[in-house]
């Protein structure tokens, strides 16, 4: 039951931590972390020239069961997660039926001890079938295991419902992870509304259908008192929002996506529908910001939104197909490409995919501190590859970046102090 990580660089934002060392496992907890410590009686790994860092928190993914295993399971899903260095994952509530009961609750948990390679941990909806029209009952998923509620994939467009929700929240100490959008703005939209928008002939979303919610939803947020989470922010002014909220006091955090930061409206000329996610990719102005976000500590955490789509649903025509893309297993390399741009430090990449969405949830996990539970990621800085669908561990195959050549892997992933993916490779 012991396990030793030699030599590594390792990176533990939570306690500002970035040495070379090595790191005593024994039991699922790390037991030890210092220099020079003798393997004895413990297995070892390699870590030298890589970087040893807390396990990866997605805290916004879809992992589609129950109700939509064409797309994804939580066994495809957490072997996705741990092919991309996530030890711990926050799945949606938007499955069939809805996270709004005990019941769906303790079905994802039994299901993800079952067969989950991660952590699993359900998110609840804000209101009953994601209708926005009467709320769950947020005590009893409090009371089940949930880490967080939202409504995602559906805005909750009642401000007096949204209003109530803040304030049962709080009593019960979980975040709220709004998704933004207007809908009677938003519409029919498919991509972003401007200038590629008219020049492919496309109906367009404007910036202002996620931004004129953002800003409801920080208003409410300290009318309630309570926290607020933003999810997949990708406007410039959206950024604006978050940064003079936070400046006054308002209890609000927010996450972005790769795609985000990595993507312009202009990947869409191709009419690929996997460039049409929701919120959709915006212009190159809105792309600096969101770095300039990531930059200033504005945007506490990058996520994933992994929305697994079946062939099928994806290849047909762009007006007609599924919003949402898988970023799982691409989105580790495509920070550590923001690292190389130099919008953001190493050891804030580390801290927004580890400790910040960890703390959000209350989920006690993203540190390397001894006592801690032994979720590590270790990375292969060096390595690349080329992303080819036949290689994802995904039941889908949806992604833009399809072809795109990334350096940077997650060569191991540990659980619980179990290997559960080696070099590309699942450890039974």
């Amino acid at each position: 039951m012991k396990l030793l990580i030699k030599g590594g660089r390792v990176i533990d934002p939570a306690g500002g931590l970035d040495k070379v060392s090595d790191l005593l496992i024994e039991n699922g907890k790390i037991v030890a972390l210092k220099k020079k410590i003798s393997n004895k009686g413990a297995g070892a790994i390699e870590a030298k020239g890589k970087v040893v860092c807390p396990g990866l928190v997605d805290m916004h993914v879809h992992l589609r069961e129950p109700g939509r295993e064409d797309e994804e399971t939580i066994e495809t899903g957490t072997r996705s997660a741990a092919a991309g260095g996530f030890t711990s994952v926050a799945c949606m509530a938007n499955t069939t039926p809805v996270i709004d009961n005990q019941g769906t609750v303790e079905f994802i948990y039994s299901q993800a001890r079952k067969t989950g390679a991660v952590n699993v941990y359900p998110i609840g909806s804000v209101t009953k079938g994601l209708r926005g029209e009467e709320l769950s009952e947020i005590g009893e998923l409090k009371h089940s295991g949930v880490v967080a509620i939202s409504d995602d994939g559906e805005p909750v467009r009642n401000s007096e419902v949204m209003r109530r929700a803040l304030e049962y929240a709080k009593m019960f100490d979980l975040p709220i992870i709004s998704h933004c959008e207007d809908k009677d703005l938003s519409a029919e939209g498919v991509m972003n509304e401007g200038y590629s928008s008219t020049l492919l002939g496309l109906v367009g979303i404007p910036r202002e259908a996620e931004e004129v919610m953002v800003a409801r939803d920080i208003s409410l947020a300290h009318l309630a008192g309570s926290h607020i989470h933003i999810a997949h922010i990708s406007t410039a002014k959206s950024v604006q929002l978050v940064r003079q909220a936070k400046a006054g006091g308002i209890k609000v955090t927010c996450e972005t996506a790769p795609h985000y930061f990595s993507l312009t409206d202009e990947a869409v000329r191709t009419f690929d529908t996997n460039t049409k996610m929701n919120p959709p990719l915006r212009t190159a102005g809105d792309v600096e910001a969101i770095k300039e976000g990531l930059k200033d500590g504005t945007i506490d955490v990058i996520a994933t939104d992994h929305a697994p789509h079946t062939i099928v649903e994806k290849e047909v025509e762009y007006n007609l197909a599924p919003f949402g893309i898988i970023g799982l297993e691409t989105a580790l390399p495509l920070v550590l490409k923001a690292v190389e741009e130099g919008f953001l430090t190493l050891t804030d990449a580390i801290a927004k995919m580890s400790i910040n969405p960890a703390k959000i949830l209350g989920i006690g996990k993203g540190t390397l501190s001894v006592g801690a539970d032994a979720d590590v990621a270790i990375i292969d800085l060096s390595k690349e590859r080329t992303v080819r669908p036949e290689e994802f561990q995904s039941k889908s195959r949806n992604s833009p970046f399809i072809g795109w050549k990334l350096k940077g892997v997650a060569s191991t992933t540990i659980v619980g102090g179990k290997i559960v993916m080696k070099d590309g490779k699942f450890c039974p």
